[in-house]
């Protein structure tokens, strides 16, 4: 099988002449210095993106949300992205942001377009461009995570890549390199011929500091600092009028931080960079650009400037469960700062760690931290201020009332929160953070059994935003909960095609086609949710329960196999384990899976009526019958339980309790009438009661059943 390429090599020139093989590659330099998170990934979508919207637009349409929120820049290629209260809110007013998963999303998003995009040209007759990574190891994660993603869902055999590095590159990728790439070292090159310092310094900032040129580098240190301050603020000056997002979050805050007025227009590009990769979810790169923020800015001088940055890294490191670092860094602010919302903040991500990151968590010491921050919300001297941060207080507050089991409590603090704020806030005031109080009422109207009320408020909430997907899928939740398993899957479509591919929403979607019998769209999602996270021992499970059904029996203990080695000792899985080799006709095996089922869960019905099925395969009916009795002992009487319990009390001559069971079931709403008839004729014989036998067995024959050997039976009675 075909493999993809990994070029090692110290510096990119000793690179360059393997991977500039392919004739027609795509080449994209992947220095996090050049545009920040997806740098490369950028080049590449500029590349294949105008092809792929001219043939199949509505394949680029239905992953726009992804493409977009990755690499913003790309809507002057296939328009614009969809509005979001979030998104069009101030940066002041944003209460929502996206996790330090979602950067994943996006990459499978975009990797699942990238591979529909060349299986469709090659069905057409056509070829994908090659395409070349290089300078991989100085890109930021969301580069490295994408390549390592890459390399492992499309096949060199459907899109081959090469891949530049020096040999050290993050963990996850240099794992998927050493499975899925061929790796080649480049030899070192002689070393030019000594060129002009100051061409060399030209290079050296043209490349917006991102040469590996050890030459350049050495040159552009040995500059007087002033003037190297001066060429860095006239690089900036030069690229700030056409600079996109990435370039203002890399190389503009670079060279401002870098230029002659650090402390200012270097202060004021680096916020504007912190705040935006923020707001776009890119948690590591926002987390080093909010400390770069902090060196340049003097706490004591300057300290609403320096908590703004400090604010953004404790969510950064929290969000990044960094816990010990947030517990400093509020410590920090808490030990310079005397201000009310100083401390306010800081008791708020105090409570926040101990509410939802801490293992184990601790809701009264979470209380203990909140509650001081409601207090000084509460005290703020600015109306407006009390107001808006009393509501945010509360919010969080009602988040650890909910976590200590005291709904009703939360929504009372929800709803009071509302209501402030819709009595003296205007329409398009805080409007994010009104729709997340709303969201909340939502969630807790459904925990506490309102689901109807809840259903409308998530309705409101799509109308009011309709491309934030949580509300269709939490909608989709009360749905289910209703059984209306079609109108979840409506939700989870809706989800599907206007957010990214979340791992989760495809498997309760695969989950919802199941229990509605539509195998195939059920095992078509589980198999993406495994394609993208190939460890998912739920998902193996689910798929694996599916292929059983349908009789796929080697599929089905692949799959199974798979998630033991990931969860070991899962009674779920060796029950099902037991169960295929059960089908296999291997009773000696399945009793081995589900006596160990068992042993884990000793009143898991499934592996008890299994194992009891085992027992009788390798003739040991009273044990089976043992384990048939613990199990309608755990259940609603059930008539196929009674049967098989019937038979083996038949096989082991206990005729009376086997002609009870057959009697109670016969009573019982969905009995196998037929089977129950035939087997209790049979068991009649024994007790020597000919006439009822026969009337059984006469009464089986009509119904269409075992009609050859009812005809033998009747020629002994």
């Amino acid at each position: 099988m075909s493999r993809h390429l990994h070029v090692v090599g110290i510096r990119a020139r000793d690179r360059r002449p393997i991977l500039e093989q392919s004739a027609g590659a795509v080449f994209a330099g992947c220095h996090q210095g050049l545009r920040g998170p997806y740098t490369g990934v950028d080049t590449v979508l500029r590349a294949i993106l105008p092809d792929a919207r001219r043939r199949w637009p509505e394949l680029v349409d239905y992953h726009r949300m992804e493409v977009l929120e990755a690499i913003p820049e790309l809507s002057e290629l296939i328009g614009p992205a969809p509005h979001t209260l979030a998104k069009d809110a101030p940066f002041e007013e944003r209460t929502r942001w996206y996790g330090n998963t979602m950067t994943l999303c996006f990459s499978h998003g975009i990797i699942t377009l990238m591979r529909e995009y060349a299986r469709r040209l090659r069905e057409a007759g056509s070829v994908p461009p090659p395409l070349v990574f290089d300078d991989v190891h100085n890109a930021e994660i969301t580069t490295q995570e994408f390549l390592a993603l890459f390399v492992r869902r499309v096949g060199a055999d459907v899109w081959p890549v090469a891949i530049g590095t020096d040999g050290e590159v993050e963990p996850v990728l240099a794992t998927a390199l050493a499975e899925y790439a061929e790796q080649v070292q480049a030899p070192a090159l002689p070393e030019p011929e000594p060129r002009p310092a100051a061409e060399l310094v030209a290079e050296y900032l043209e490349l917006d500091g991102t040469s590996d040129d050890p030459a350049a580098h050495a040159a552009y240190l040995a500059l007087d600092p002033e003037e190297r301050a001066a060429l860095h603020d006239r690089r900036a000056d030069e690229i700030e009028s056409e600079a996109s997002w990435g370039v203002r979050i890399s190389a503009l805050a670079y060279h401002r931080e870098h230029g002659s007025d650090p402390h200012g227009a270097g202060v004021k590009a680096v916020q504007a960079a912190a705040e935006y990769l923020t707001v776009m979810g890119f948690q590591p790169a926002a987390l080093k650009m909010s400390e770069r923020g902090r060196a340049l800015t003097d706490p004591d001088r300057e300290p609403e400037i320096y908590r703004r940055f400090t604010n953004m890294l404790i969510s950064h490191v929290l969000g990044l469960g960094q816990l010990e670092e947030a517990i400093e860094l509020c410590g920090e602010v808490r030990r310079r700062y005397t201000q009310p919302k100083a401390h306010m903040l800081t008791s708020y991500f105090m409570a926040m760690i101990y509410t939802r990151f801490a293992v184990p968590r601790d809701h009264l010491k979470a209380l203990e931290y909140q509650n001081n921050a409601v207090a000084l919300a509460n005290s703020l001297p600015d109306e407006r201020e009390r107001l808006i941060y009393s509501g945010f207080e509360d919010n969080a507050l009602a988040l650890i009332e909910m976590h200590r089991g005291n709904l009703t409590r939360a929504l009372h603090l929800v709803e009071g929160a509302m209501q402030r704020a819709d009595g003296l806030l205007g329409p398009q005031d805080w409007v994010v953070h009104r729709s997340q109080l709303l969201y909340n009422r939502a969630r807790l109207l459904a925990a506490l059994g309102r689901q109807d009320e809840a259903y409308e408020l998530f309705t409101k909430l799509s109308e009011m935003d309709p491309y934030y997907t949580d509300y269709f899928t939490e909608r989709a939740k009360i749905s289910r909960a209703r059984g209306d398993l079609e109108a979840a899957i409506r939700d989870y479509d809706i989800a599907a095609e206007l957010g990214p591919p979340f791992v989760e929403l495809y498997h309760n979607r695969g989950s919802a086609y199941a229990e509605l019998g539509r195998t195939e769209e059920a095992l078509a999602d589980f198999t993406y949710v495994l394609d993208m996270h190939p460890i998912d021992a739920d998902t193996l499970l689910s798929r694996a329960e599916l292929l059983f059904d349908v009789g796929d029996l080697d599929g089905a203990a692949a799959d199974i196999d798979r998630a033991l080695e990931l969860v070991d000792g899962d009674p779920r899985l060796l029950c099902l384990r037991g169960m295929i080799h059960l089908a296999a006709d291997e009773a000696d095996l399945a009793l081995s899976c589900l006596d160990a089922a068992l042993g884990k869960d000793p009143d898991y019905p499934a592996a008890l009526i299994n194992r009891a099925y085992a027992l009788f395969e390798l003739s040991e009916p009273g044990r089976a019958a043992q384990d048939l009795t613990r199990a309608l002992e755990l259940s609603d009487t059930d008539p196929d339980l009674l049967l098989n319990r019937g038979i083996a009390y038949a096989a082991c001559d206990d005729t009376a309790s086997a002609l009870a069971d057959f009697d109670l079931a016969l009573t019982l709403p969905n009995a196998d009438r037929p089977e129950l008839l035939f087997q209790r004729g049979r068991c009649l014989i024994g007790a020597g009661d000919p006439d009822r036998a026969e009337a059984d067995l006469r009464e089986c024959r009509r119904l269409g059943s075992r009609a050859a050997e009812i005809d033998e039976l009747l020629t002994s009675v």
